[in-house]
């Protein structure tokens, strides 16, 4: 069994209202530190298989088809495998 670890995120260039929203939200709260902000997904599951390659084939499927919008965004995942 695997658990799987996606972020997605905006791709370079796309605008992100919701991360603008969030710094100057922080900013407003006296974090004049906080240069930029993109928000992103981070979604967890659980795989039953005992096989990495087909966790990793899966995964990528998941995020291809449906997870990500590949358009807009891109996508990175960390597999863990744990006993099942």
């Amino acid at each position: 069994m695997f658990n799987a670890k996606v972020y997605i995120t905006l791709k370079n260039g796309i605008l992100d209202p919701q991360g603008k929203a969030v710094k100057g939200a922080l900013q407003s709260l006296g974090y004049d530190e906080v240069n930029d902000v993109r928000i992103g997904k981070f979604i967890e599951l659980q795989l039953n298989t005992g096989q990495r390659e087909v966790a990793e084939e899966r995964i990528k499927e998941m995020c291809e088809k449906l997870l990500a919008n590949l358009v807009i965004e891109d996508y990175q995942y960390q597999l863990e495998e744990v006993a099942s």
